[in-house]
């Protein structure tokens, strides 16, 4: 299993240079990821204080070397996947391949979508997010590349130069189990991010594992992310809580912070507790 740090983009005090910095803590405790959520808006009012992901992601590239880093999750229907294609592509060469990017519908419609004109119904956004993940996928291979669908619309055209992971960077797709349509999607890409109301069980994993086994046409590696929070300061009870969600095939485990419950201070004592490694 892998351990990763999961941060949001927005509080008082999460600028880029101080994420950057708690990334590389991360490093240097033997994390092995860090991982940023993507949102443009926390909430309509008050308003918070955010952070561009990207640019940040960028800051986190050029202080680590080894961790992966990523999105958990970008809304893509909110995103030109052009743009967010170039953007990925970069990320990707400055970071010497270690970009994982996780996608999914976006939550809440009601903030990050309807405020800016843009299509909040939910079959829509599942329509421009499948089609985003074809446009994006094609346009990282560096080879003529033209696309029709119901959403997007490319014609032939280059985007040099290919992504640096092949066959291409990969894709965790996040989704509310027992619904099934976002597995079904996930296991077409590279992993999942299950979530679930009341709390993701190992029985969860479990049938999560077998139902994307049996929808998946790929022999290749697969993730499984389970996010939660353990007591760094007692690392037994930590191993006891992360071992079972191990055991039935969960491949990362993301330590999760709130920066409106977690100050800066208290996330960086965590993080130099290390992970929990069951």
């Amino acid at each position: 299993m892998y351990y990763g740090i999961y941060v949001p983009n927005f509080g008082d005090e999460t600028g880029v240079r101080a994420l950057a910095a708690l990334a590389h803590e991360a490093e240097q405790a033997g994390w092995d990821g860090f991982f940023l959520w993507d949102h443009i808006l926390y909430r309509a009012s008050p308003p918070v204080t955010m952070v561009d992901p990207w640019i940040t992601l960028s800051a986190v590239a050029m202080l680590t070397e080894r961790i992966r880093i990523g999105t958990v999750v970008t809304p893509l229907a909110r995103r030109h996947p052009w743009q967010l294609a170039r953007e990925t592509v970069s990320l990707d060469h400055l970071s010497s391949g270690r970009l994982i990017l996780g996608v999914g519908l976006g939550h809440p419609p009601r903030i990050e979508f309807a405020p800016f004109g843009q299509e909040s119904d939910d079959l829509v956004r599942a329509e421009k997010l499948d089609e985003g993940l074809e446009v994006l996928t094609g346009l990282w291979k560096g080879e003529a590349f033209s696309y029709q669908g119901r959403r997007y619309r490319i014609k032939k055209t280059v985007f040099w130069p290919p992504a640096l992971q092949q066959p291409r960077i990969p894709i965790w797709v996040a989704g509310f189990w027992p619904n099934k349509a976002p597995f079904r999607r996930a296991a077409r890409w590279d992993g999942v991010v299950p979530l679930k109301r009341g709390g993701l069980q190992p029985d969860d994993v479990e049938q999560i594992k077998s139902y994307v086994r049996d929808h998946r046409t790929s022999a290749e590696p697969f993730d499984i992310v389970k996010i939660g929070i353990t007591p760094g300061e007692h690392p037994a009870r930590a191993r006891r809580i992360v071992a079972p969600y191990a055991e039935v095939g969960a491949t990362w485990w993301l330590e999760s912070f709130f920066t409106r419950r977690n100050s800066l201070e208290e996330m960086r004592q965590r993080i130099r507790q290390g992970p929990p490694r069951a």
